[in-house]
């Protein structure tokens, strides 16, 4: 592999945009961890957001790198990586992502960085520049990852209503309020395990291929790695509060036992993908099981306009993504 030449500026400067993409990852994300617990009322979304941030960080001591070594690798051929195709790559992601943000749309922040690497590979080498088998697990998983989540929090939603079915509407209100802390926790663990170590394979494959980083090595370095968790979990203290209307009330209504079930369904979703080194969406995973657990009670009770509209989102963003890259890349061949 020939390595690339470019100056240690320019180097910094993508590495810092990758920071920023991750930043908004947790921006923009930060309406699936913190939806159902806030629309519940179980937290107020200022605490709700530093819990989600705690635990996107702590993430890094639990869950491997194994998506990391999927984007970094085995997204596009490595031969064909330079800093036009990563400058195209962040810059279809980013501008995605700001734009379904000040839409509300609820879109993939994954997807988005994933159609920018393909739309930049594309632009400069045609599509004998892609590595269909992570490409295709990637795909596959835009429809598993839902699916498996509206599963989880169906069945979840099920269990929970036959376990308590002599209860009073009181006392599981109660019991819940207190265990939708837990099942929040562990979805945001379970979103920073994931959407982190997609920037990171990013930087990741940038350092590879400018020889700063052994194609060999297993692992990226120690400060890519701490760097990825610390911007996401700084994003996630913003909070993208555009989306969570959306995610916590629009699709259906939810008490704190149906939250409670949407988010441990999502986070047992994000960390199987994360240890099968998946890079899943965790809006589609969040959306999935909210679905699910409104679909338990009766099918009346989710908006499927809403769910519908947000499907067009997740089909689009790839397309869309790469094609901004694509112009991005060739922006890059210009300024860069």
């Amino acid at each position: 592999m020939q390595t690339l030449q470019i100056s240690i500026y320019a180097l910094a400067v993508l590495i810092f945009l990758a920071l920023i993409f991750d930043f908004m990852n947790g921006f923009h994300d930060a309406a699936n961890a913190i939806a159902t617990v806030v629309s519940t009322g179980v937290l107020k979304p200022q605490t709700a957001v530093a819990m989600a941030a705690f635990f996107n960080f702590i993430a890094i001591f639990i869950v491997g790198l194994k998506v990391a070594t999927t984007i970094g690798k085995g997204t596009i051929d490595p031969h064909v990586v330079d800093h036009y195709v990563i400058f195209g790559a962040l810059v279809g992601a980013i501008v995605w992502n700001v734009i379904t943000w000040y839409y509300g749309i609820p879109s993939s922040s994954s997807h988005a960085l994933i159609g920018g690497l393909v739309g930049a590979a594309v632009a400069k080498s045609g599509t004998g520049a892609l590595v269909a088998g992570g490409l295709i697990k990637t795909v596959v998983f835009i429809v598993v990852a839902p699916l498996l989540g509206f599963i989880l929090g169906s069945v979840i939603m099920l269990i929970v209503s036959w376990v308590f079915v002599k209860s009073t509407p009181r006392k599981i209100d109660g019991w819940f309020r207190r265990l939708q802390l837990f099942s929040a926790a562990s979805y945001s663990l379970g979103h920073g395990g994931n959407d982190a170590q997609k920037t990171m394979g990013i930087i990741w494959m940038l350092l590879i291929a400018s020889g700063h980083v052994a194609a060999t090595d297993t692992t990226p370095p120690t400060w890519v790695i701490v760097a990825c968790y610390a911007a996401i979990s700084f994003g996630t203290l913003f909070g993208g509060w555009r989306i969570v209307k959306t995610m916590g009330q629009k699709i259906t209504k939810l008490k704190p036992v149906g939250g409670f079930c949407a988010e441990t369904g999502g986070a047992i979703t994000l960390l199987m993908a994360s240890f099968w080194g998946v890079p899943v969406s965790t809006t589609h995973t969040i959306t999935g099981a909210i679905v699910g657990v409104g679909s338990a009670q009766r099918l009346s009770a989710v908006r499927w306009g809403v769910a519908g509209n947000i499907v067009w989102a997740w089909i689009f963003t790839i397309p869309a993504s790469a094609f901004v890259a694509a112009i991005g890349w060739w922006i890059g061949t210009h300024i860069m």
